[in-house]
């Protein structure tokens, strides 16, 4: 037996302590305001603690910190060996506390405690380990320049950045966006999503154990509408990076506008198309991966394989084994270490899914599979994995992200026309396409548009590959080095050596 099957999470649940308060300046400090709001475990619908609301005001004194910590240099100007020593203390750290982190990951917003101690507290992990170990790999330029004159092409820190965040990967979001931001000497703003803020605040007191000096990351839980938007407002935030759907993203655009035109970088929403070609080597393979592109954490991932793109002559026999492969995903208890699905993260967005189901079937989609709520003895927001046959591309569940477990099936007759179908959609975040012609498979990674093509896989790659979108889906990349870029600046110094 794993050790993440031989843990009492329920009893270690219930001995949990929680840090609740805004993180600013190094230390926990509540609301300037006073107010709180209650933090709702989607696991039983019970009220976990209250977490401090910040508002304007709160973000002022985070940025005024940030502002301060930046330009004083006590982070910016540090030896990258010394700013990277401890960026791996904190990895570390982190480590050392991964039980905890992942229990504050699946009481927060409902998914499984065995996806959150094995992937996401372990990815986390790994992108602070790896943006650590870049930092003093980073090298400038050297312009090539006359004999009789020098160019040099630096990189430098952009300065306040606030990082916004969502709920569906707490913690993992937000070191995408703060590891780098740290990497290249920034100071950081973080706003979580209200639904799940509480890893984000216990990594501030972490990051300043780890020796990132206090003020340069700071936490202020709150609302979107308020929190959020005082700092996309900020006059002295130089850049907002935000994950979380591309309503709330064309707010931030507007909000640089109106400001002081700051930097934004958008991961936004998806609606991924999942393309079996009928030439396809093993289609039990895809039929597993179809079903866990789209049940996996609930649905509630920007890339989730919502649309399945099916070739007409393998439709039935195809649907059957995603069928077979999707009743192995069960709403369970997110704390048994058994249950490979959880709750949706709040009553809206439990809702809000089954309102989508609703439509689905109002407009004369198909359905095979689910399409109801779950436990609803719990008290938690649990629905079924649901599965639409005979959807087309003009209905509502083809079109619009649902940020659930629904999975709609289209058809088609064509490479041509399969390619037509996934790129008929605002977004363009990723894809898939699983075929033995690699004539086929080219093609496709020529012609989708899209920040990611998968080949006979599903949600593949690691920290050293740049995650993005293409149109409606955002601009600016979470990962990689090229992560690196938009958290800094260049700089041209010319030097006269006549």
């Amino acid at each position: 037996m794993d050790a993440i099957a031989a843990t009492n999470w329920q009893d270690r649940a219930a001995r949990l302590q929680f840090r609740t308060q805004a993180f600013i300046d190094g230390a926990y400090v509540p609301a300037a305001s006073g107010k709180s709001f209650d933090n709702i475990s989607p696991r039983d619908g019970k009220v976990l603690t209250q977490v401090a609301e910040c508002d304007a005001e709160d973000v002022n004194r985070a940025v005024s910190a940030a502002r301060r910590t930046f330009e004083s240099g006590v982070w910016r100007d540090q030896h990258p060996r010394a700013r990277k020593a401890v960026l791996l203390k904190l990895a570390r750290l982190m480590e050392e506390h991964a039980d905890e982190l992942a229990l504050l990951e699946t009481l927060d917003m409902g998914k499984p405690i065995r996806d959150s101690r094995s992937i996401d507290i372990p990815l986390s992990i790994r992108c602070v380990q790896y943006y650590a170990e870049a930092i003093d790999k980073l090298y400038d330029q050297v312009g090539p320049s006359g004999p009789d004159a020098m160019s040099l092409i630096l990189r430098e820190p952009l300065g306040v950045i606030g990082v916004v965040v969502p709920w569906n990967f707490p913690l993992m979001m937000a070191v995408w966006k703060v590891a780098p931001a740290l990497a290249t000497g920034n100071s950081v703003v973080l706003k979580p999503a209200e639904q799940s803020p509480l890893t984000a605040i216990r990594l501030g007191e972490l990051a300043v154990e780890a020796g990132v000096p206090p003020g340069v990351l700071n936490v202020v839980p709150g609302f979107g509408e308020t929190a959020g938007q005082a700092i996309g407002r900020h006059m002295d935030v130089d850049m907002l990076a935000f994950t979380g759907s591309t309503e709330v993203g064309k707010y931030f655009m507007r909000y640089s506008g109106e400001s002081n035109l700051k930097r934004v970088s958008l991961e936004c929403g998806g609606k991924t198309p999942h393309i079996i070609m009928p030439d396809a080597a093993d289609l039990d393979k895809a039929a597993a991966n179809a079903a866990g592109g789209i049940f996996f954490n609930q649905g509630e991932v920007c890339n989730a394989g919502s649309r399945l793109l099916v070739h007409e002559s393998i439709k039935d026999e195809f649907l059957e084994k995603v069928i077979h492969h999707s009743r192995r995903w069960t709403p369970g208890d997110p704390l048994d270490p058994t249950t490979n699905m959880g709750a949706m993260v709040d009553a809206r967005q439990h809702e809000r899914v089954l309102s989508y189901i609703g439509k689905g079937k109002a407009e004369g989609a198909s359905l095979r599979l689910g399409g109801s709520a779950a436990r609803a003895d719990t008290g938690g927001y649990y629905i079924e994995p649901t599965l639409f046959d005979g959807v087309d591309s003009s209905m509502t569940i083809a079109r619009e992200e649902i940020f659930g477990p629904v999975l709609s099936t289209l058809t088609f007759k064509t490479t041509e026309e399969a390619f037509k179908i996934a790129n008929d959609t605002i977004y363009g975040l990723a894809s898939a396409i699983w075929t033995r012609d690699i004539s086929t498979a080219m093609k496709a990674a020529r012609t989708i548009k899209a920040g990611s093509v998968w080949i006979n896989c599903f949600d593949a790659g690691d920290i050293t590959t740049p995650f993005g979108g293409f149109k409606q889906s955002g601009f600016g990349r979470d990962k990689s080095l090229h992560a690196l870029e938009k958290y800094t600046d260049l700089k041209s110094v010319w030097i006269d050596l006549s």
